[in-house]
């Protein structure tokens, strides 16, 4: 019996021990948490800084992170044990002391290859943490602190070009192509292409064009494609033929605009263009240009009525020389009749 108290009181003497060596834990409490970019673009590098808050003579840290996006490259805090998917780091401060540390860098890099944005975390919890003497203790970290980051590949902007051979000609359709690109443009889910005017004198104008599915759009009146937005990002040259329609001489501003429908129609990227619209000049006709309209070649409107009158000057001229020189008939009949008159003469003498 005695035997069974002395084992009851040794069991209690420990577990009392333990409930006291837990009460005198305290929290790490004042950890940080820290990167030195928020965004990683891929093969470039990112710093996860730990700030301790305090110095530390031991710890195991372990730090888990996406595989498919970043990679491990090094620490300063310890000795690191890498397996794909978190890496532990350990320390121990074998001086007793003298050579605690207060916080560690622990080097990342992003995958080669990603193209679209990748919101991940660095999730890292703890154990094992002390003083430099090991006097204190500290709890655990157990639920993990999280720290956020995208990697992303590095955007160029969307650019609209748009292009055509000489200048419109109102009320006649004009060939035009619009492309919209970008060598590496962000990814949006639900994209699309407006188109907004600025006339002169209240004209109108039409910019027409088929899709796909051989139905036509004009981008002035509904914008083009499906209501709710196309995919668009990555390597992107998006082409479209389009029939531009002017029904008034003059200057005309005409902006294109991406926008993103997930997000109140904000607009991605914007481009004005100016266009200038032509009448077609009338001159009258004449035989060897029988037309009576032609495009005009310049900004002027119509032909002047200088022009006029000079092609009227040309039309009253002649259309052939008049003869020139001698009539050989006249100077054979002459000849005839001086022959004739000398022998007149002559025969008259010799009586």
């Amino acid at each position: 019996m005695k035997k069974f108290f002395k084992t009851i009181f040794v069991m209690s003497f420990i577990l009392l021990g333990i409930l006291v060596g837990k009460s005198n834990a305290a929290a790490l409490d004042a950890i940080q948490i820290n990167t030195n970019k928020e965004i990683v673009n891929p093969g470039s590098e990112i710093v996860l800084n730990i700030n301790f808050g305090k110095p530390l003579g031991a710890y195991t840290f372990d730090i888990n992170y996406d595989n498919n996006l970043l990679e491990f490259v090094s620490t300063d805090g310890g000795t690191e044990n890498d397996n794909g998917t978190r890496v532990r780091i350990v320390y121990y401060d074998s001086s007793g002391g003298s050579n605690p540390k207060e916080s560690m860098n622990v080097t990342f890099k992003a995958k080669e290859g990603i193209e679209t944005s990748n919101p991940t975390d660095f999730s890292i919890t703890a154990e094992g943490l002390s003083n430099p003497d090991a006097s204190e203790s500290y709890d655990d970290i157990t639920v993990p602190i999280k720290k956020s980051i995208t990697v992303e590949p590095q955007y160029e902007d969307y650019k609209f070009e748009l292009t055509y051979s000489g200048n419109p000609i109102i009320n006649e359709e004009k060939e035009m192509t619009l492309t919209l690109s970008s060598a590496m443009g962000r990814f949006y889910d639900h994209s699309r292409i407006l188109a907004e005017a600025t006339t002169p004198n209240n004209g109108n104008v039409q910019l027409l064009g088929t899709d796909e599915n051989q139905l036509e759009h004009d981008l002035i009146d509904s914008g083009w494609g499906d209501v709710s937005g196309d995919k668009i990002g990555g390597n992107v040259t998006k082409t479209l033929n389009l029939r531009g329609i002017f029904d008034t001489a003059g200057q005309y501003q005409i902006t294109f605009k991406l926008i993103d429908r997930d997000q109140s129609d904000a607009v991605i990227a914007q481009s004005t263009f100016i266009i200038n619209v032509e009448e077609k000049q009338i001159i009258p006709p004449t035989e060897e240009n029988p037309s009576t309209e032609i495009p005009s070649e310049n900004n002027s409107n119509n032909v002047t009525e200088e022009q006029v009158q000079e092609n009227n000057a040309e039309n009253d001229l002649p259309k052939e020389l008049p003869k020139t020189g001698y009539n050989y008939y006249a100077i054979f009949g002459v000849t005839i009749l001086v022959i004739g008159l000398a022998i007149y003469i002559l025969r008259r003498k010799s009586k």
